[in-house]
């Protein structure tokens, strides 16, 4: 168990002067200790009622337990991660889509664009509850919908995309990224990027390239492309693509990927706190000294 760690381990200071006060009070609670200087050790034990060894399992050494019990769990063991309590469990999605002239190739059935509109309206499934943005781009870029929960508003606009919509021809790809940006900025939640497209014009490729290096939101990117030259493009354009996939192992990715979102650029998981696991064991412990005159007993059976 490589990863086994204490989240707090300054905690498990505390075992020392526990273990020094149960010293304590076993050597003021031992009936023997004043009779070793007069009678010989190995006389000692036959003449007492009770020897020292009887007294193991005693108060004092389920008080020994209990407390370690109790340091451990504060020190806060942990072995697995967790998603942090920092993260938004529905982070935001700003879905930017391609709608030019080449979406309505018909390699992947019905057409790219066809595809892609069925893609998003699976995602938004997967991720009930969570806001989400579209923006659309050709020419220019254009915010379709603001974040919203209203998955079916959101599917329904993007049904509407169509490259004879587009005011103008060409490929603001960077524009629409940067929107998509500013879109999650301005809602101060976190977030991610999911770029929908089937290539990047080769006039946008240095800003695309100067773009990445400056970009403060997690970005995908989903092509529905066939295996060949465009899809081997894309791939050398923008580096990790996700293509579309027959079933539904696209969007159960994506949905899995865009689910958690750091906040404040803190990490989306933390290690998990396995010290609450303690907390019956202590809790159990805790009732023995419920018992009426347990204590009393083992003290006047240690001094007999």
């Amino acid at each position: 168990m490589v990863t086994f760690h204490f989240l707090r381990p300054l905690w498990l200071a505390a075992l020392l002067p526990a273990g020094l006060l149960v010293w304590r009070l076993a050597r003021m609670h031992d009936g023997t200790r004043d009779w070793r200087g007069i009678v010989d050790e190995h006389l000692l034990r036959h003449l007492l009622a009770r020897g020292p060894e009887r007294a193991r399992g005693g108060p004092l050494a389920w008080l020994a337990l209990w407390w370690t019990l109790c340091v451990v769990a504060l020190a806060g063991p942990t072995w697995r991660r967790e998603p942090s309590p920092f993260a938004a469990d529905t982070a935001a999605l700003a879905i930017v889509v391609n709608v030019a002239p080449s979406m309505r190739t018909g390699d992947v059935p019905p057409d790219r664009l066809a595809r892609s509109v069925q893609k998003i309206h699976d995602l938004i499934a997967q991720r009930a509850g969570a806001k989400s943005a579209l923006i659309a781009y050709a020419g220019h870029a254009h915010l379709v919908m603001p974040l919203t929960r209203d998955g079916e508003m959101l599917n329904t606009f993007a049904a509407a995309l169509d490259p004879q919509i587009m005011p103008g021809e060409g490929s603001a790809a960077v524009e629409a990224l940067r929107l998509a940006e500013q879109v999650l900025t301005a809602s101060g939640q976190p977030g991610s990027i999911l770029w929908i497209t089937d290539g990047v014009a080769p006039e946008t490729r240095a800003a695309l390239t100067a773009y990445k290096q400056t970009a403060s939101m997690p970005l995908r990117v989903l092509a529905p492309l066939l295996p060949g030259a465009e899809a081997t493009a894309l791939k050398q354009a923008v580096g990790d693509v996700l293509f579309v996939t027959p079933d539904d192992g696209d969007v159960r990715t994506l949905a899995r990927q865009t689910r958690f979102a750091a906040a404040s650029g803190d990490r989306s998981e933390r290690w998990q706190d396995a010290g609450w696991w303690f907390t019956p064991l202590i809790a159990l412990l805790a009732l023995l000294w419920s018992r009426p005159g347990w204590i009393a007993a083992e003290i006047h059976r240690g001094a007999a």
